[in-house]
């Protein structure tokens, strides 16, 4: 059974997919305590969310009639049984989209039914950059993601560090953001425009605009 704080059917606020309508499963609990965590209530291994078997995941996934599911959190790939959660969604032609935070094994998962996945890299604001596990970049591909937000200029310079470490242009998509109402989003753009980061998208967390910043169920 699956601890599931949340629900909905929204459009994707970020990432490849961003203004696409998607089902949203966010799982209960998160190992990391990132500082600008826009979801800490649902951070708690012990939050009373609804338990659901996959199963009934994926009924009310197909009862939305959506095609694009996000997977999310919380820390989605440590719930016992994801694999399998996931291997149902995609055999019933769903595009898989896997939120994870980077501090967990991607290989597991990494096998015949593969979802997209999204990495957020925990930039220095978050203090949490120090639990990043980068042996994970070594499995993504093109329609993988990774995510910096960044809070300061610091966390701008950091990005462009593991960025070009990494290669990660040419390996995967790469977002950068602004810790919303942190880092003014003009000065992420003048950073790039100043150290010519072709092939990274600026982008704003879309649904922030749209409802309250803390609104849940968006």
């Amino acid at each position: 059974m699956f601890n599931v704080a949340e629900k909905f059917v929204s459009i994707n606020g970020e990432g490849q997919y961003a203004g696409q309508l998607a089902v949203f499963i966010r799982f209960a609990g998160c190992n990391l305590r990132c500082s600008y965590c826009d979801t800490k209530w649902a951070n708690s291994f012990d939050y009373k969310g609804e338990l659901l078997s996959a199963e009934e995941i994926l009924d009310y996934v197909l009862g939305t009639h959506i095609r694009n599911v996000t997977l999310t959190g919380g820390e989605p790939l440590l719930r016992e049984g994801i694999t399998g959660l996931i291997e149902m969604l995609i055999k019933s032609e769903l595009r898989v989209e896997v939120e994870t935070n980077g501090s967990v094994p991607l290989a597991p998962v990494d096998g015949k039914f593969r979802p997209h996945f999204t990495i957020d890299y925990k930039t220095p604001s978050s203090g949490m950059e120090d639990k990043m596990l980068m042996s994970n970049y070594g499995i993504l591909e093109s329609e993988d993601v990774v995510k910096f937000v960044c809070g300061s200029v610091e966390d701008l310079n950091r990005s462009y560090e593991i960025i070009r470490q990494y290669g990660l242009i040419k390996r995967c998509k790469v977002y950068l953001s602004c810790v919303f109402g942190q880092l003014e989003p003009k000065t992420a753009v003048e950073f790039m425009k100043e150290n010519e980061l072709n092939g990274v998208n600026f982008q704003l967390q879309m649904h922030k605009f749209i409802w309250e910043p803390d609104k849940k169920g968006v």
